[in-house]
């Protein structure tokens, strides 16, 4: 079945009913990508989506729990020839997370070669003030023609977005990102053919209430409305996107 809607990155165990949430994504026909944080929560997002027609599940190690998981990284190399997905991995230099940055480069990078030994792979990556460090180690441990990656709420800089394109990197676009001046100047300067949606849930919310993939409909808007596309054409050129990214690696 062919989707209506992409969110290429949300965190489905996070919300209160995993198989809920799942069905959901198929009943609204998301094509979803369920990422984790810590390789030991895999198998469980994979065993209650094994009949999903729309949702798929990421390998993940978040950059933020390193410090605390890093010794699951033998996990994740275990269960990598399992999955496609891989995500959500990454590295993250903010001030909550600097000590552990040298430990972050050496898992990241060893995921990296890993996916690069494995081949046809599709990463989400994590690059919160780290978009520099996270290129670099792209262009030293994974040829583009290894795996295809999106770049998960990216805050780079113009010379940032540019290099991302030229070395074949997709970006994935949120509401919570648009809200923001950074978020809408990026936006304007990835090309529409490098754009996919997401949500972040339950991380991003809308008041009160946690967005959830079913709501993604509204960046495909805020999306259509900054590039001066119809949200129809908008809608239909992120599903070819999708396909297209699908079609690398």
């Amino acid at each position: 079945m062919r989707p209506d809607y992409v969110d290429f990155h949300t965190h489905l165990d996070l919300y209160p009913d995993l198989a809920r949430a799942i069905a959901a994504c198929d009943r609204k026909r998301v094509a979803t990508l369920a990422v984790t944080t810590t390789p030991k929560a895999f198998e469980r997002n994979v065993e209650l989506s094994a009949d999903s027609d729309f949702v798929r599940v990421g390998l993940g190690l978040h950059p933020q729990l390193v410090a605390d998981r890093h010794l699951e990284l033998d996990l994740f190399e275990k269960l990598l020839p399992r999955t496609r997905y891989v995500g959500e991995i990454g590295l993250d230099r903010g001030p909550a997370h600097y000590r552990s940055f040298e430990l972050q480069q050496s898992v990241f990078g060893r995921i990296l070669r890993a996916c690069a030994q494995q081949g046809d792979k599709i990463l989400s990556l994590h690059s919160v003030r780290a978009t520099k460090p996270v290129l670099d180690m792209l262009d030293e441990h994974l040829p583009p023609d290894r795996a295809g990656v999106v770049l998960h709420w990216f805050t780079g800089s113009k010379a940032d977005v540019r290099r991302a394109v030229d070395r074949g990197c997709y970006f994935s676009v949120n509401e919570g990102m648009l809200a923001s001046d950074t978020g809408m100047r990026v936006m304007r300067e990835i090309p529409i053919d490098r754009v996919l949606t997401e949500t972040d849930g339950p991380f991003v919310a809308r008041g009160d209430k946690p967005v959830d993939p079913g709501d993604v409909g509204y960046t495909v808007e805020v999306i259509a409305s900054t590039i001066g596309l119809s949200a129809e054409a908008t809608r239909m050129q992120i599903l070819l996107n999708l396909k297209r990214l699908l079609n690398t690696g």
